[in-house]
């Protein structure tokens, strides 16, 4: 109940009269053992201080949330894409941009989990996503949580500050775009639901099975993906999805049909 309050006043720019609510709000989930809670409340100060011009706090509470969710083992926490992309952003403004790129890579593998369903963390993950992303000049990336933010937007259009920040970011992007910059992390939410089982030994159909999808649907994503990679082929889409962090190595064998 803290943090839905804390929350109210955040989305509608009330600094003051969130901050030390959500603090209270930190204090009682540690109590009472909620610590993925606790870690997403620090993730929501965090926007508060960064709000305010105080970026050395922002880092501190970015640090302890990602702190919370590393120790706890929460990484397929939904709310710990929030906390991940506060730990990229306090990691660029620190000029750490090889951890900042990890950070982003962990929390785009959350997107699938973030929906309408529960639209406000979701939003701001992905809205704190996309200034990563233009930071570490991507704006294919951002324009893809963008994107994700719009059609979660188009369903829960009341959600505070959060459509016009979610504008503000278009606008940017576009901009950047216009200037020539390019970026590769543009996958769609239904492209990272098909790649970590484009790594498996399962066939486009067996693929549409677990997803309940056609195979003809599988295989335009498939399609997609190995046109935003640059590979022709299952194989190299997998192999570029490790590189860049999307996918981990587990004892599984690629399909070798392209």
């Amino acid at each position: 109940m803290l943090y839905t309050e804390g929350l109210s006043h955040l989305l509608e720019g009330d600094l003051e009269r969130a901050d030390p609510i959500l603090a209270h709000a930190f204090d009682a989930a540690t109590a009472t053992g909620a610590a993925p809670l606790a870690a997403v409340v620090l993730a929501e100060r965090c926007s508060i201080a960064a709000g305010r011009g105080d970026w050395p706090a922002a880092v501190t509470l970015a640090e302890r949330a990602l702190a919370i969710v590393q120790d706890g083992e929460f990484d397929d926490y939904w709310t710990s894409a929030l906390v991940y992309a506060w730990a990229a952003r306090a990691a660029i403004h620190l000029g750490n941009l090889a951890a900042a790129r990890e950070y982003v890579v962990r929390a785009a593998r959350l997107r699938p989990l973030l929906t309408y369903a529960l639209p406000v963390v979701s939003v701001q993950a992905l809205l704190e996503l996309a200034r990563a992303y233009i930071a570490l000049t991507d704006p294919d990336g951002a324009r893809a949580v963008l994107r994700q933010a719009h059609d979660i937007l188009q369903q829960r259009p009341d959600l505070g500050l959060l459509p016009a920040e979610a504008d503000k970011l278009r606008a940017k992007v576009e901009t950047i775009r216009r200037q020539g910059v390019g970026g590769g992390s543009s996958l769609t939410t239904a492209e990272l639901r098909v790649l970590p089982l484009m790594a498996t030994h399962l066939s486009f159909r067996e693929i549409g099975e677990r997803l309940y999808l056609s195979p003809h649907t599988v295989k335009t994503q498939a399609l997609s993906i190995y046109r935003k990679f640059g590979v022709s082929s299952r194989s190299e889409a997998v192999e570029r999805a490790y590189k860049v962090g999307l996918l981990e190595h587990e004892s599984s064998s690629v399909d070798p049909r392209p």
